[in-house]
């Protein structure tokens, strides 16, 4: 037995050393005699494959990364304008800023920039005195590419319909929850947003929306339907752009809603 003993513990100072001398190597930084990603030039784990580009985070959650464009700081509303098709620098937002937050009062508002593709963090507030119930009750949205909108709605203890509740594509599909905490509170949207594939300026694929209510995945890749109606279904028919303004509504909330650090970064 002890003669056992003394032959294991031999095994196991061995496989150690030979453990640590292996941890000791550098790894690997890719390989060239991989097989190829099917639909891709690249081999699985190509050392020649490129990096991704470096990106600082924000400091803290839910502040802008490096690359991210600002629209609303709390400081102004420089980024936004009231008539969509009018000369932005003719009509500026009406919108007030108060205490850093954008008071959502005086009709919808456009992004002066254009966008596609894109991920938008944007936070909002209902007032707890809001007048009214159902949609008349902390209504809000924000329309990608001036047609897909995101519903926003105090839905804490106001009972709807399904697909007008906060995280629904409005009018098309429900959120898997609802995520809402109560009225005034800050509700946070994280929303990955994928435009319609076009060819000739009709729509060959669908868009698409990610959209994360809380840090909660209320729309997980969605197919949108195509623009937002109301009591009304909706289509691809006609003529779309390859890209357009983000439009932030004004449904006429007593108290209004609120809106503070929105930023948007395209993507491809």
């Amino acid at each position: 037995m002890k003669k056992i003993l003394t032959t294991l513990a031999t095994l196991l100072v061995a496989t150690s050393a030979f453990a640590a001398a292996d941890d000791d190597k550098p790894s690997p930084l890719g390989y060239a005699d991989t097989p190829l990603i099917p639909g891709t030039k690249w081999k699985v784990h190509d050392i020649d494959r490129p990096a991704p580009p470096v990106v600082k985070p924000g400091a803290r959650l839910g502040d802008a990364p490096a690359d991210a464009i600002i629209l609303f700081n709390g400081q102004d509303t420089a980024q936004f304008f009231s008539r969509k098709k009018d000369d932005p620098a003719k009509y500026p937002s009406p919108w007030a800023i108060e205490n850093g937050e954008l008071i959502v009062n005086g009709g919808d508002c456009w992004s002066k920039l254009e966008f596609a593709s894109c991920q938008l963090h944007l936070e909002w507030m209902s007032h707890p005195a809001t007048k009214g119930n159902s949609q008349k009750k902390g209504n809000g949205g924000v329309f990608f590419m001036d047609r897909y909108e995101s519903q926003m709605l105090d839905c804490d203890n106001n009972p709807t319909y399904s697909d007008g509740m906060a995280g629904s594509v409005y009018g098309q599909t429900p959120p898997l929850v609802n995520a809402v905490r109560r009225a005034g509170e800050w509700q946070v949207y994280d929303i990955v947003f994928t435009a319609p594939k076009l060819a000739n300026g009709k729509v060959v694929e669908p868009a698409r929306i990610t959209t994360f209510l809380n840090g909660v995945c209320v729309q997980p890749n969605t197919a949108i339907m195509g623009p937002t109606m109301h009591k009304k279904t909706t289509d691809y028919s006609g003529d779309f752009p390859a890209k357009a303004s983000l439009r932030f509504q004004d449904h006429k909330n007593s108290p209004p809603v609120r809106m503070r650090n929105i930023w948007v970064r395209p993507l491809p």
